[in-house]
């Protein structure tokens, strides 16, 4: 199942790569920052007690401006990374939906189910929400649908650790749980900065990543970000997105280390894969047993976790250095 869901969730930013190629364009150039509440216009701190001053006005990277009379007490979710962040800031007692893949955490899964990759868009009206967290990539036709509902979608796409860190504050601002989402947001912070001092002065490692069977991650997203961030080269970088393997190009690149996620099918597809193409047994990675295994989810979900998955890219890339 997750092999399944992964390979959808890479074909869908494929899809959403190629459509707007290797930059987004100015509105969307907004997911890199804090949404446009008032403390993020001029650079405020946001504040640290529990008080939105409602009504709040906030624009998500679609955009979409939209006005909270009060802390939202009805919300869905429809990615795992929303969940997570809404479960983060202490809010997850007004979660009334979830889609199929919301696993973590473990409460989320008994939340009733508003679909998988393709949103059931009835369920979710049934649930009256007030609030519904959306990813502009992943959930594109469902935001349009629910806004001709008049159902109030917060829907962003970070691109970069810092835009999950402010997106995790904005969400602070809207459902008035500042105290909970600084503290996440100080966590992140913190993770970032342990790592980055201790391989500042570290030699950068050659790293191929395959996160999918014959599937590899370019520029322009986050996880490119955090291997760069974590002491490594992406030897994939030069090409946008997510795109399919040239087996002959990783040859050629040479990485020092191959890293893949820990799925549950035994044996592994992706390593079953890599040791079977023809010349990759020459890859230093592969002659020095420098493969390495880490937890999917963290690193495939622009949330909270994604501050552990830093924190284990770091540790493979650089044991001696981050422990």
């Amino acid at each position: 199942m997750m092999k399944l869901l992964f390979g959808l969730l890479l074909t869908m930013m494929l899809v959403f790569t190629a459509a707007c190629g290797a930059s987004k364009d100015t509105e969307n150039q907004a997911g890199n920052t804090p949404a446009s509440t008032e403390q993020a216009a001029t650079n405020e701190p946001a504040p640290t007690d529990n008080s939105s001053g409602y009504p709040l006005t906030i624009k998500d990277d679609t955009g979409t401006e939209m006005t909270f009379e009060q802390a939202p007490t009805k919300v869905v979710t429809l990615v795992p990374s929303e969940t997570e962040a809404i479960y983060a800031i202490g809010s997850g007692e007004q979660v009334v939906g979830v889609d199929e893949y919301s696993n973590y955490p473990e409460e989320a899964a008994s939340k009733p189910k508003v679909g998988d990759m393709t949103t059931n868009i009835e369920a979710v009206a049934a649930l009256d929400p007030d609030l519904v967290l959306a990813s502009t990539s992943m959930n594109t036709e469902a935001i349009t649908k629910l806004r001709e509902l008049n159902i109030p979608v917060y829907a962003t796409d970070p691109l970069t650790y810092d835009a999950v860190i402010a997106k995790i504050e904005n969400l602070g601002h809207i459902m008035n749980k500042h105290k909970e989402a600084a503290a996440v947001a100080e966590h992140m912070r913190a993770v970032k900065q342990q790592v980055t001092d201790a391989v500042k002065d570290a030699e950068k490692k050659k790293v191929y990543l395959e996160f999918s069977p014959g599937w590899t991650v370019g520029s322009g997203t986050f996880l490119d970000e955090l291997l760069t961030l974590a002491g490594g080269i992406n030897i994939a970088a030069a090409s946008p997105g997510w795109y399919e393997v040239s087996a002959e190009e990783v040859v050629k690149e040479n990485p020092a280390f191959i890293i893949y996620p820990a799925l549950k099918e035994d044996p592994n597809p992706i390593v079953v894969g890599i040791e079977g193409r023809p010349g990759w047994n020459v890859i230093d990675a592969v002659k020095n047993k420098q493969m390495h295994a880490v937890t999917e989810d963290p690193l495939v979900r622009v949330g909270p976790r994604l501050a552990d998955g830093l924190l284990e890219l770091a540790k493979v890339i650089h044991p001696d250095l981050v422990k």
